[in-house]
């Protein structure tokens, strides 16, 4: 006769735990085994474990919706499955919960040579039972090997026990035992190795070793530029991290949406929309109608994700939709999605419950105490005075694009190149994305372009004037033009690193020209990424040609004025 422990634990304690609990008793019994039984609920633990239970188990069963303590367990076989599963495939999860035991063998320690510091990120799909049995996992095997080790939660609540910048920088290793996405940019260039929750706990062992084995995540192209985007993320906190956090999601939304606009203007022409049955009505309604509509939420939702990660997408969803039903658009969704994301968090904060209830905030209490004050305040507070900020702006731009078009885009293209990916520039950026839910192109025509033009217009400066740029510079031209004509304004960075006051002026002229020609030649882009390539598409640009000279001009002044500020290189002068 074989020996089971089991644990049931759902959030509420009561009918999910009693269920699996009862479920997993006849079935065990009339498999010939012997099973003895803890519940965890509300009320606290019930007929508690014994250690020499535990000792002499063969096996180990936890059917838990909530995260149950695997520490009293180790060295032992551990099956991890719902309490829906516990119900419903009763006979089949004892069976899989042997099969796993008749697999496990306890793990020798072999201590590497000198201690290391791992780090790790564990996440399943419900972010409770299955990623903190793998974190403590991997904690216990790390330790038994003589190493240092520090595991990040990802779970309904939120990143519990986060790395920071500086542990990652000095960490020898990274496992991620995950079951659901995990972001691994923050890792690159550390060796990593991958796994599922499962291996972890029942592996860790195994699962360290071939994390110190594992080769070091490889730099892709133009890495000096990405290094220095993620050092610039990295220094940004607060609003304006939050804020482009939401910027960056939004993004896809806004893109696909401008592309399928631009081609339901290509089948259907500019009245595509309303020729219901055609294929440019099925286009537009799938671009404007629903896409466009959703970039405000999706706005607002990623913001509050960034304060307050899971918990604060609901409420930033549907705040940033309230947005666009009481007319405040991407300046309400900004707003929703700040007091989304803060609200939320405090109230996370704030609101204590047991262990056993922790399950009951993600999902039931913080979404609907959140979504109800934001979508209240949304509607009587907030909505009505930024619906009358965002009216008066966009008549001003209307107004401007007519009788000061050239300042506009003076303005405009001179904020893409001062900091290149920096404050201003996404100042400029984002402000040209939100005007598109308005219906107003020019100005992201010309922020577009002028981006473009700062990496653009130094890769064709250090090409013709090969004396007045080092070896290192006119190297980096090529990564710089790729770049420049995928309309990342970064590409500019190492230039300006190196000369910033010769640099820095001569990329804010060229690109101020380029942007004033743009919003002077009557240019509009309805999407906001996609650089040179979007210029193939039917109708994505208004007044194509123009719009391609301005972009020239504004390489050709940027040159221009480069050969006039930069000095020949030779031995006595290093820049």
């Amino acid at each position: 006769m074989s020996k089971i422990v089991a644990v049931t634990a759902c959030p509420t304690g009561v009918a999910h735990t009693f269920m699996a609990a009862e479920a997993l008793k006849k079935v065990a019994d009339t498999m010939g085994h012997e099973l003895e039984l803890e519940t965890q609920g509300s009320e606290g633990a019930k007929d508690v474990l014994a250690p020499d239970a535990i000792a002499q188990a063969d096996v180990v069963i936890i059917a838990a919706d909530i995260h149950v303590d695997p520490s009293r367990f180790a060295g032992k076989a551990i099956h991890a499955v719902s309490t829906s599963d516990a119900i419903r495939q009763t006979k089949e999860v004892i069976e899989a919960a042997f099969a796993e035991a008749s697999q496990y063998r306890e793990e020798v320690p072999q201590t590497a040579d000198g201690e290391k510091f791992i780090v790790g990120v564990t996440s399943c799909p419900t972010g409770i039972a299955h990623t903190f049995m793998a974190a403590e996992a991997l904690k216990k095997a790390a330790e038994e090997l003589g190493h240092e080790v520090k595991i990040e939660t990802q779970g309904s609540v939120g990143a519990k026990n986060v790395l920071s910048d500086d542990e990652i920088a000095r960490a020898d290793a990274v496992i991620i035992a995950a079951d659901a996405f995990v972001d691994k940019t923050r890792f690159s260039g550390k060796p990593l190795f991958e796994t599922s929750t499962k291996e972890a706990l029942h592996n860790g062992a195994n699962a360290i070793q071939a994390a110190l084995s594992a080769a070091p995540a490889a730099k892709g192209l133009a890495k000096q530029v990405d290094d220095l985007k993620s050092e610039r993320s990295a220094q940004r906190t607060g609003p304006y991290r939050h804020l482009m956090t939401g910027v960056s999601y939004m993004l896809p939304v806004v893109v696909a949406g401008g592309l399928l606009i631009a081609l339901a203007f290509a089948f259907g022409g500019i009245y595509a929309g309303d020729n219901e049955g055609t294929l440019g009505w099925a286009l537009m309604q799938i671009g404007g109608a629903t896409a466009f509509k959703l970039f405000v939420p999706v706005l607002g939702a990623f913001i509050a994700y960034s304060i307050a990660e899971r918990p604060g997408i609901a409420p930033g969803l549907i705040g940033g939709l309230l947005a666009t039903t009481v007319g405040s658009g991407f300046l309400g969704g900004i707003v929703a999605g700040f007091l989304a994301g803060y609200l939320t968090k405090f109230l996370n904060d704030k609101i204590q419950l047991p262990q056993n209830l922790q399950g009951l905030k993600p999902v039931l209490i913080l979404p609907f105490l959140s979504t109800l004050i934001v979508g209240l305040l949304m509607i009587y507070v907030i909505g009505p005075p930024v619906n009358v900020v965002l009216t008066a702006m966009t008549d001003w731009l209307q107004g401007m694009q007519s009788t000061s078009s050239l300042v506009l885009g003076l303005i405009l293209g001179a904020m893409m190149a001062f900091d290149m990916g920096g404050p201003v520039n996404k100042a400029a950026y984002t402000f040209g994305v939100g005007l598109l839910s308005s219906q107003i192109y020019g100005p992201m025509a010309a922020i577009m372009a002028a981006g473009m033009v700062p990496p653009l217009g130094l890769a064709l400066a250090a090409t013709l004037f090969k004396n007045r740029f080092t070896d290192d510079e006119q190297e980096a031209s090529k990564a710089a033009f790729v770049l420049g004509i995928s309309f990342i304004t970064e590409g500019a960075i190492p230039f300006a690193a190196r000369d910033p006051f010769r640099v820095i002026p001569c990329i804010m002229l060229g690109s101020a020209v380029t942007g004033a020609l743009s919003m002077v030649f009557g240019a509009a882009l309805m999407v906001p990424h996609g650089g040179i390539f979007v210029l193939f598409i039917p109708n994505a640009v208004t007044q194509l040609v123009p719009y391609a000279v301005a972009i020239l001009v504004g390489m050709l002044v940027t040159a221009a004025a480069l050969f006039a500020l930069k000095k020949p290189i030779s031995a006595g002068n290093a820049i």
